[in-house]
């Protein structure tokens, strides 16, 4: 497992080199958003249509989902107490950021490799199903409902709009619809899809790297930031263990749940506060403290559901 962090790390301070030495004079910010919108638009779609076509899909796809639902809803909730009573002094842009951070983890961009160096390519389904088929639909919907009752960016809310566009959740319906006609994939179309896939991992941890930054970081901050990394790296994960173990989910699919809530903030979240006027700073600080602490709990959290 040390192994498997150590390149997973090596490959984020890749990213994370490149924001602080600016290569050819290309500001790192410039450099994720293309890399981000290729990986979105094109070579994740391509990921997801081979994996989900191929995959087995029944009872336990519903589970993953409803697991992944429950710590989701269930940390959006505490950390809307929590930022409502015990933190009144602060301003509703870093409430609304400091809320999604903890209730959404980094399920694609960090899961995916995490889930696939621990327990096989064939974790890949886990970590798909339990994004797209939860998360990103209570993101798009729910998340921005509130992100725009916090944010100071009066833009009009239309998450159903939204959610048509995204391309790897039109994938996702696409596989899941031909994996159910029973209709064969093509032995070119899976080179080729398999072809585009593998790039997916190193350019989302190398994207997750550049993203990463300090310069929100205060004092008066740290206490902030604490209930989001006791949410999304303690809370969430024994809620994914008490709901999974509950609803019938065991094995190597148990154990991916569990991984794939363990994981940071995720990073997809500094679009939507910066779309609806949210604290983004604070949040791209989030996304880092519970990334670099992360390399740490998650394998204690492997070690302990394995």
């Amino acid at each position: 497992m040390f192994d498997v962090f150590t390149q997973m790390a090596a490959l984020i301070a890749c990213g994370i080199a490149w924001r602080i030495w600016k290569p050819m004079g290309i500001h790192a910010d410039t450099s994720r958003q293309s890399l981000t919108s290729l990986v979105y638009v094109l070579l994740l779609p391509a990921l997801v249509l081979d994996v989900l076509w191929k995959s087995p899909l029944g009872m336990d796809s519903i589970r993953i989902s409803a697991t992944a639902a429950s710590g989701v809803l269930i940390c959006m909730g505490l950390a809307w107490l929590i930022y409502r009573y015990a933190f009144k002094k602060a301003s509703k842009p870093t409430a609304g950021a400091l809320i999604l951070a903890a209730a959404f983890p980094n399920a694609t961009y960090m899961g995916l490799p995490v889930l696939e160096q621990l327990l096989g390519p064939e974790a890949r389904t886990i970590a798909i199903q339990y994004d797209l088929f939860a998360c990103t639909p209570i993101l798009l919907s729910i998340g921005i409902l509130m992100a725009a009752a916090y944010g100071n960016n009066n833009e009009k809310v239309s998450p159903f709009a939204t959610l048509l566009k995204v391309p790897p959740l039109w994938a996702a319906i696409l596989a899941v619809s031909l994996n159910l006609g029973g209709v064969p994939m093509p032995e070119w179309l899976d080179e080729w899809l398999s072809m585009l896939g593998i790039a997916v991992i190193p350019l989302m941890l190398i994207s997750l790297g550049m993203s990463l930054q300090w310069s929100a970081w205060k004092r008066h901050t740290l206490p902030l930031l604490l209930p989001v990394i006791a949410l999304q790296l303690g809370i969430m994960p024994l809620i994914a263990i008490l709901v999974a173990s509950n609803i019938g989910l065991g094995g190597m699919t148990l154990t991916g749940v569990v991984l794939e809530a363990s994981l940071p903030s995720m990073v997809l979240g500094l679009v939507l506060c910066d779309r609806y006027g949210l604290h983004t700073g604070l949040y791209a600080l989030a996304v880092t403290i519970t990334t670099a602490i992360c390399l740490f709990t998650t394998p204690l959290w492997f070690n302990w559901v394995s």
